[in-house]
């Protein structure tokens, strides 16, 4: 199945599944408020709906995402039926517990029966409708009339390939009705298989000294108005992952070994402003207590800033509470030879150079606050690779290391919650951020931030 269809075939999931947990909510709440329950379970009566529109409204948006994060829309349509009813008992909890901690946090009484009652409608709504669904394919793929007909062109292990993927995928409901091999007479045998076996499509294995034929078979269906798919992987990569676009009209391969532009994405950018104005409006006042301190404690700016490698290497100036001497910078030659980490970074325990306030600071991570704003710049994200020196990036060689650079550099990423200073080996440091960008989502941004909390608050590894 092309991955367009399974985009159309995942969103409409995600619109049913948004309205069974705004059904859900919405039939707790008024199960819950009913005066007949009210007086049978002898509860007090709840506020009006009208107080939570604002989480429900939220909760119609977060259910899907949450679904999607566990990977729920990814599995196959006829999987596993365990996995997929473990995944959705998950998402289930999972919604439940951010509705109720997000009830919390903002001071929202609700009766303790709605959200348990919630979650109980909802996973049984949700396994309701994905039993339906796998009853329907299973019964649409029994059917002849909605099977799609299919010839595989190509070389015999190119074609005898393609047959072993469609039938690891029953569900992409194609039958394969004939193959054939770039031979002389070959593209009419096409014409004719498209006449009598009423093909929908023709998936096409091309390697580089086929192009020319490709383009006969190509045009024979196109005249005839069928589908031509030509599988082109005849260019060897080991990291990015092709596919189709349009410039201007004309038809482009598109080669990518970052996250492809995506709604989680866009959702990930909002977060990110919305997320630092927050903390910039709550941490105003702190962050102002520190800026005077480093004023009283030592003489130099309150800010430090310096340039680092963004996006793509693109330097901007980083800003950071000052946690060294004046002239720290004029020293660091000084302390090369004091270098604890393997690689182009230069890491020291016990910098002479880091004042008694600063020590503090660092070691609870108050001194990245002020990148807070070059989160709301555009020129980083809250969660994404570190962001090095211009001058240590110049001294990175190896070009593996180099693709650390190919997102938006963050306040926090998997090298820091995962030993955080400690790690002595720049290997290891690409190695996670490699990790992070090969593997993102905003489900994995989640967590990265839910374990930055104890490692920033335990100040462990600091230096």
């Amino acid at each position: 199945m092309l991955r367009r269809h399974r985009q159309i075939r995942t969103q409409l999931h995600q619109l049913i599944d948004a309205c069974i947990f705004a059904y859900s909510f919405w039939f707790a709440y008024h199960l819950r408020e009913h005066p007949w329950v009210i007086e049978w379970l002898g509860l007090d009566p709840v506020a009006p709906f009208e107080r939570y529109i604002w989480f429900y409204l939220a909760l119609i948006l977060a259910g899907p995402l949450v679904l999607e994060s566990l990977g729920f829309y990814d599995r196959p349509q006829l999987g596993s039926r365990t996995k997929a009813l473990w995944i959705l008992f998950r998402g289930v909890l999972i919604t439940t517990l951010g509705l109720v901690i997000a009830l919390f946090f903002f001071r929202y009484y609700i009766a303790r029966w709605v959200p348990i009652w919630f979650g109980g409608i909802c996973f049984g709504l949700l396994v309701a409708k994905e039993e339906i669904v796998r009853w329907y394919w299973r019964k649409r793929l029994s059917l002849p009339q909605f099977q799609r007909r299919f010839v595989l062109v190509g070389a015999p292990e190119e074609t005898a390939r393609l047959r072993q993927q469609l039938e690891r995928h029953p569900d992409s409901n194609i039958r394969v009705v004939a193959e054939l091999t770039f031979e002389n007479g070959a593209c009419d045998r096409l014409v004719h298989l498209l006449h009598e076996q009423a093909v929908n499509g023709v998936i096409i294995a091309a390697a580089h000294s086929s192009l020319d034929q490709v383009e006969a078979f190509v045009r024979a269906c196109e005249l005839e108005g069928v589908e031509a798919w030509l599988v082109a992987d005849f260019f060897k990569t080991e990291i990015s992952r092709a596919s189709f676009d349009d410039f201007y009209g004309r038809p482009v391969m598109v080669f990518r070994s970052t996250p492809e532009v995506s709604w989680q994405s866009v959702v990930k950018q909002l977060l990110d402003y919305v997320l630092a104005l927050v903390a910039l409006l709550i941490l105003a006042i702190p962050m102002g207590i520190i800026a005077l301190l480093i004023k009283i404690t030592s003489p130099g700016p309150v800010l430090f800033r310096q340039l680092r490698a963004g996006l793509n290497g693109a330097p901007f100036t980083m800003y950071k509470f000052r946690t060294m001497i004046s002239n720290a910078e004029q020293l660091k030659h000084e302390l090369e030879r004091l270098n604890e980490m393997q690689g182009p970074v230069f890491k020291v325990t016990n910098d002479p150079r880091v004042t008694p306030l600063g020590r503090f600071l660092r070691r609870f991570s108050l001194d990245e606050l002020p990148q807070l704003f070059n989160v709301l710049r555009g020129e980083m994200s809250i969660v994404g690779p570190r962001p090095l020196p211009v001058d240590e990036v110049r001294r990175i060689h190896d070009p593996a290391h180099r693709r650390r650079l190919s997102v938006k550099p963050g306040l926090t990423c998997l090298w820091q919650v995962s030993g955080r200073n400690q790690i002595r080996d720049f290997r290891e440091w690409v190695r996670l951020d490699l990790e992070y960008i090969d593997n993102w989502s905003l489900w994995l941004d989640l967590k990265i931030l839910l374990r930055t909390i104890p490692a920033v608050l335990s100040g462990k590894g600091a230096k």
